[in-house]
Parts: structure tokens; sequence; C-alpha cells
């Protein structure tokens, strides 16, 4: 699934082409998770604003009409700058504009293409409103974190996927701070010290840093506006890697599964 790296490299891709662009066209394949909320002929003419990202949202502003579009890849979905032409099988949604189409292609068809008249209105108000503090926002500290799990008696890796203290920290990401942070996945909540808290906190913000370096993650189909695959899972430490040594201790990397996702961890770094 594309995480916030993914979602982020994916805006930096296509906000410097499309900000000023004026659309002059809409397509639709096959229905996406929601349906797109207005009558594509509304959208021709509009001008297009610097491309923004919210968790693992892109926000599309428009003017004329004032609003935008809010766009989720979903499970498999990836989005593509390029001349316009027909969509293709698994391509359900096109946007042509006076810089080119973007189109979003995806296989699993989770992914969305929402009209909205603004990120503080529904649907974009109630799509966004559940999601935590953005990683690398200042204000956003190990004491915040503390103060929102200390009462959670779930697995703190679960806390980390629902993205309600903090988002982005997607399975990949969120076993590969657990690491750095040498903290065990099923560790619960409400468990975890201040102290811990930060410092999983800046294993957050190191895993996702290095991935934004790196382009994000590719382990089926991602990859950006252009083209270009991410390379962040060549250099994981322990995600993908059961059986294979911790890089820290040479312990074998264990693989278990929690809520139905595949969890890699250190039994010897990563302490309960």
């Amino acid at each position: 699934m594309p995480e916030l790296p993914e979602v982020e490299i994916t805006r930096r891709s296509i906000a410097p082409t499309l900000e000023g662009a004026v659309v002059t066209g809409v397509q639709l394949g096959r229905p996406l998770r929601w349906p797109l909320g207005v009558a594509p002929a509304h959208l021709v003419g509009a001008v297009l604003g610097e491309a923004q990202r919210r968790g693992k949202y892109l926000w599309l502003p428009m003017s004329r009409p004032e609003g935008g579009l809010l766009i989720h890849l979903g499970m498999s979905g990836a989005l593509a700058l390029g001349p316009e032409r027909m969509l293709g099988p698994h391509q359900h949604f096109a946007l042509h504009t006076t810089r080119g189409s973007l189109v979003l292609t995806d296989p699993r068809r989770f992914g969305a293409v929402v009209w909205s008249g603004g990120l503080d209105v529904d649907p974009a108000r109630k799509l966004l409103q559940g999601l935590g503090a953005e990683p690398f926002d200042p204000a956003l500290t190990g004491a915040t974190l503390h103060a929102r799990w200390r009462r959670r008696r779930a697995p703190i890796k679960q806390l980390l996927l629902a993205g309600d203290g903090v988002v982005g920290a997607g399975n990949i990401y969120a076993c590969e701070a657990l690491w750095h942070a040498g903290i065990r996945p099923s560790m619960l909540g409400s468990r975890l010290s201040p102290a811990r808290c930060e410092r999983l906190l800046a294993a957050v913000r190191h895993v996702l840093g290095q991935a934004l370096a790196l382009g994000g993650s590719t382990l089926r189909d991602f990859s950006d506006a252009h083209g270009v695959a991410g390379a962040y899972q060549h250099q994981a430490a322990v995600y993908d890697r059961e059986g294979q040594p911790c890089p820290r201790c040479g312990a074998p990397i264990r693989r278990e599964v929690q809520a139905q996702r595949s969890t890699y961890f250190c039994a010897r770094c990563q302490r309960p």
C-alpha cells in the first residue's frame, strides 16, 4: 500500500507541472471506492493550485469552481503524468489539463478521487478529521504521543498503523521505526514511557526521512508520476527479512502476524 513517503513523492512529482494548469476534460473508468461527487463537465476550465498532502491523501486545489479533488491511492494505486489517451483496463480516472493528463492506475480499485468544496467541508472534512499529527510537525512531541497512548491497551504497532496519533508509519515503516527505537511491536501503548515515546517519534522521523530521500518503497508496482521506482526496501533493517541476521545484534529476524499484517522484528534488540 502506498504510505506517506510514496504519497509525498507522488505529490512532489506532480506539483510543479500541474500548478497553474487548466482542466480541459475528465475521464472516468470503472467505479472506485467512492463516487467523484461532481459532474466531470463541472471541472472543465478550472485552474489547478499547488498539490498538497494530508496523511495518505493528496489534495489538488482548484479555482473556478472553488474546491478541489481529494485523492487516495488505496492499496495499489499510482498516479502518472503523460499525454492524453484512452483509459486502460486498470485506469479509472484521468484529469486532462493544458500541461498533460494525470491518470490514476489502480488494479484493486480501493483508491478514490472525490470532489470537495474545501478541506474544511464535507466530504474532505469527514475523511480527514480522524488523522493524527503529521510526523514532521514541530509541535508534535513524545509527550504528545504519550498522552495520546497512555490509556490505549492495544499493541504499539497497531497504534502506529491506526494513524490517529501520528500519521505516515504504514506497515513497512512501523516495523522499521520500532526496530530503530528498540521497542517490541506487541508492547501495549499504555506501557510506553514518555522517554520511549520520544525515542519512537525520533525513529519514525528518521525512517520516513530516509524513505523520502530514496523515493519511497516499491514492493510491487509503485512509482512516482514519472515512472521512477522507490529504493527504500533495499535498505530495510527488518521488514521482509525473516530469518536473516539483525543488522544490530545478529539474531535472526522474526515474523509474526498482528491484525492480519506481517510484523518483522528482532526479539533480542526489541524489548517488550
